[in-house]
């Protein structure tokens, strides 16, 4: 317990989805030292910001979630923007942390930075055999430039930073915004919304044919915790349940999870994305005890649980 006690941790992204939960899961592990930045306080993509938030924490680990992030549809609509937000968020936290003497670096990496056509289950080692689906490419490759940056660092400078992938995450506290959120948080807003309206049906983007992993945000955070602590090796790992599903199953899941009884239209002019994803997840179980806890249909029902009754009142 005295490392989490003695640690001076920032964790980036700390008030976001993941965020949120790996900061509760910090303090019940009695971390005392828990530094959350905030954008309007220091914006990580300027260098006067970065060094500014280095000089007044003192870091000695670095938890780095914060990312612009979102669905299939944010990442068509903003390649540019987050590929070069996510990008220099990263490269130059990293850089002055090294600089500032940062014992640890955790850099969050993300399923979207594998080729597209990769087999299932997805291992570590084919990270780079192949271009990343294109939906979603620039996002994927600007975060995996941390894996390179980290491995550089600790080949000439003996830097401790590690590279965690974790799968699509799912939960309650997760972002409903249509217009930016994953599958998951906008299937069920959609359901939610068209039952409220008697709506007949609802359409969903593509054949439904793809196949998903999802992770349970508080098993991610446990992951990422116990990574934090135990694991201090070059080579990246994989944070994942597992298990895999159809979009198509997932939808008529969500629907009846929400109590929506109407018809589910699929329009096939909507991009699928990547075909398939799920995780070779041996690596962490190995490296550093880490298995997803929550089932998938107990976790989804905890999730529309929220929703329904807390998350859909602030919007």
């Amino acid at each position: 317990m005295d490392f989490w006690k003695e640690t001076r941790f920032v964790v980036t992204g700390g008030g976001g989805f993941l965020g949120s939960f790996v900061v509760e899961a910090l303090q019940k592990r009695g971390a005392q030292q828990v530094i959350v930045p905030r954008k309007a306080q220091y914006d990580l993509r300027e260098r006067e910001a970065t060094l500014d938030l280095l000089n007044d924490a003192h870091p000695e680990v670095i938890i780095h979630m914060a990312a612009v992030v979102g669905g299939i549809g944010a990442n068509r609509e903003h390649p540019a923007e987050f590929f070069y937000e996510n990008l220099m968020m990263g490269v130059g936290l990293m850089h002055e942390a090294w600089r500032a003497g940062v014992k640890k670096f955790v850099s969050i990496g993300t399923v979207c930075a594998y080729p597209r056509i990769t087999p299932v289950p997805f291992q570590e080692d084919d990270l780079w055999r192949g271009y990343p689906e294109e939906t979603n490419a620039p996002y994927g490759l600007a975060k995996k430039m941390l894996l390179v940056q980290g491995d550089a660092y600790r080949q000439q400078y003996g830097f401790n930073s590690i590279f965690l992938l974790p799968t699509n995450l799912y939960g309650p506290r997760d972002n409903f915004d249509p217009a930016s959120s994953h599958v998951i948080p906008a299937l069920i807003r959609k359901c939610y919304e068209a039952k409220q309206r008697g709506d007949s049906h609802i359409n969903a983007w593509g054949t439904g044919s793809p196949t998903r992993e999802f992770l349970y945000v508080e098993d991610a955070a446990e992951g990422i915790l116990l990574a934090t602590e135990k694991y201090n090796d070059p080579a990246p790992v994989n944070l994942g349940s597992g298990k895999e599903i159809s979009i198509r199953d997932l939808t008529h899941l969500i629907a009846e999870f929400v109590g929506f009884e109407g018809e589910i239209v699929w329009d096939a002019t909507k991009p699928d994305g990547q075909p398939r994803r799920m995780l070779d997840t041996n690596r962490a179980r190995e490296s550093f005890g880490f298995q997803a806890q929550v089932d998938f249909h107990e976790g989804l029902k905890r999730t529309v649980d929220w929703y329904l009754s807390e998350g859909h009142i602030s919007e």
